[in-house]
């Protein structure tokens, strides 16, 4: 066991369907370890630190420290509801990038990272990766969940319904008639 007594799955919660997949894994690792999870939540001022710092009128700081804190709760609720995880875990919300966050947060060497791998879409030159970053900074082991295959069809209904292309109910079940 590392410096500060028992074991953590640390994992990185946004409120995602692929961060709440990884909050599930996370407490299923900790429950099978007999570790604690903890589950971090980052938060950065809209538009970044410095578009925070030169604006005119920036939004208060502990404002948006409540507000990720209570997109934390939102997450831990939608994930597990009244029941909880199932094993001893506390909340953290950290400012600063996510992949800096969870690094710092998950310092031990015996500490398990624990992340949403996200989708393998073409945006990645504009959003950086999380997982990249964690999997090359960690000084612990990084598990990285992968998306859900119902997330990527869920994601492709809702586009066609937001385009008003024909859907029909029978493709929400599993195809067949």
């Amino acid at each position: 066991m590392g410096d500060g007594g028992r074991r953590r799955a640390v994992v990185g919660v946004s409120g995602s369907l692929g961060s709440l997949a990884a909050l599930h894994r996370a407490a299923n690792e900790a429950r099978r370890t007999d570790a604690e999870l903890l589950a971090v939540l980052a938060w950065e001022p809209p538009g970044g630190e410095l578009a925070h710092r030169s604006s005119m009128f920036p939004s208060p700081v502990a404002d948006l420290r409540r507000d990720a804190g209570e997109r934390l709760l939102t997450a831990l609720d939608t994930a597990f509801g009244d029941a909880g995880p199932g094993v001893p875990f506390q909340g953290l919300v950290v400012r600063g990038t996510a992949g800096r966050a969870l690094v710092e947060t998950a310092d031990r060497a015996d500490d398990l990272l624990v992340i949403g791998a996200g989708s393998r879409g073409g945006m990645r030159v504009l959003f950086p990766s999380v997982t990249r970053y964690c999997v090359a900074h960690a000084a612990c082991p990084v598990l990285a969940v992968p998306p859900s295959p119902l997330q990527g069809e869920l994601i492709s209904m809702h586009r066609r319904i937001s385009l008003r292309l024909s859907l029909d109910a029978r493709e929400l079940t599993d195809g067949r008639s």
